[in-house]
């Protein structure tokens, strides 16, 4: 007797995607959070690939890290100046390259314990998009707390071609402000009040890490 095989559903066949390592050195003063990286970023190998997302002409106008330099000297230069980059799930299923395709029962978290615990310096999380930081609140664990209690949070607008609404100059205006003409020797300019991640309850927003 032979029996018919059924397909599998639509979002079952969807593999998860895996993201990339940290990009960081030892003495690192701020963390910048992606949610996930996209179809064009996984393809490339590359942080924010998409050609129209914004975060690289941003980095250029912050740390001269210009989209027209050559990928490895743009990641030295964020290195360089203190910063340091990641995104929030390690790995996650996702249709598209939109955050609000990202299925968040899927969501693997990268460690965040051990980082902080590593790059003691950091004392300032900046979220692209809003997206990065409600995965983060919803699905990261502060453990352990003390690493944690240190720990400024912003919230910045993202750089994401999907977040069209917002002019250029506008977001960088944003970023600028928080992370200030960021210098080698320099402090990071923020006015927020270190306080642990809450955890929180959270429905789909649009926006994408390209």
């Amino acid at each position: 007797m032979s029996v018919a095989s059924c397909p599998l559903p639509i979002r079952d066949a969807i593999a998860k995607s895996v993201g990339f390592g940290s990009v960081a050195r030892a003495d690192a003063r701020v963390l910048v959070l992606g949610s996930l990286p996209g179809k064009v970023s996984l393809q490339r190998g590359e942080y924010y690939a998409q050609p129209r997302n914004a975060f690289w002409r941003i980095m250029g106008e912050i740390a001269g890290a210009s989209p027209d330099r050559p990928y490895k000297d743009r990641l030295q230069l964020l290195i360089e100046h203190g910063i340091a980059l990641w995104d929030v799930c390690a790995a996650g299923r996702r249709s598209g390259s939109l955050d609000s395709a990202i299925e968040l029962p899927t969501v693997e978290t990268n460690d965040f314990g051990e980082f902080l615990r590593v790059h003691s310096g950091i004392r300032l999380i900046c979220f692209n998009g809003q997206k990065a930081k409600e995965i983060f609140d919803r699905k990261v664990s502060p453990q352990p707390p003390y690493l944690f209690e240190r720990i400024c949070y912003e919230v910045l607008p993202s750089t994401s071609p999907a977040h069209a609404g917002m002019p250029f100059e506008q977001k960088l205006s944003r970023w600028r402000a928080v992370l200030g003409e960021v210098r080698i020797s320099g402090s990071l300019r923020s006015n927020c009040t270190p306080a642990p991640p809450k955890r929180l309850d959270v429905h789909p927003s649009p926006g994408g890490h390209g």
